[in-house]
């Protein structure tokens, strides 16, 4: 059975269409890598400076842009703490469904391990129950233990949101993930959509109307 991704759980509860365009028909539609340019940059240097390479080259070709988030985040109070890991895929079994992910980095201190997410764009607008959230913390959890904190770096405002994670949120979030998880294997698409607003800003709307 594969895995489900945080982008595929998103994808089918905005639009299960959708999701079977991207992820049952396996379409893939071009989008701009210039949306995408900055933050790229900024995950692949902070990989590298936080596995101890040699940034200097890298760093002096950022635009001005670039460089000021890029210290905006190497001045973060949980990016200096004690480095365990980055990039780092991961993945666990809830139910009879296997989750899994890629985290930006795992860091920890004498309390607790972070899972820190850092965002060039915007945070999610319910942090605490997005798939992203969930599916880091469950999956790290079951190597690490409970003791977890989920930090989103809001780079573009220069904030932090931590979500704290315990047994009962645990449980919550594996009801959850096991309920979206039965919704996309039993799940019959009707040929027919009702379509909103946000369907013309969907990379499958000429395929889809």
């Amino acid at each position: 059975m594969n895995s489900f991704s945080p982008n595929m759980l998103k994808t089918f509860e905005a639009c299960p269409k959708k999701y079977y365009f991207k992820y049952v028909q396996k379409i893939s539609v071009p989008q701009k890598s210039s949306l995408f340019e900055k933050g790229k940059k900024v995950h692949a240097l902070a990989n590298y400076y936080l596995r101890g390479d040699d940034i200097s080259k890298i760093a002096k070709a950022l635009s001005s842009d670039e460089k000021s988030t890029w210290d905006t985040l190497r001045q973060n109070e949980f990016f200096q703490k004690s480095y365990m890991n980055s990039e780092y895929n991961l993945s666990c079994k809830i139910g009879s469904y296997w989750i899994g992910g890629r985290l930006d980095a795992l860091m920890k201190d004498e309390n607790n391990y972070y899972i820190l997410d850092y965002k060039t764009g915007s945070i999610p607008k319910n942090p605490e129950y997005d798939y992203q959230t969930i599916v880091y913390l469950l999956c790290t959890a079951k190597m690490y233990g409970s003791n977890l904190k989920f930090v989103y770096i809001d780079l573009k405002n220069n904030q932090n949101c931590i979500i704290d994670f315990n047994l009962e949120k645990a449980q919550e979030y594996e009801k959850k993930l096991i309920s979206i998880c039965e919704k996309i294997t039993n799940a019959q698409l009707p040929e027919e959509i009702e379509h909103y607003k946000t369907c013309d800003f969907c990379e499958y709307k000429k395929i889809c109307l």
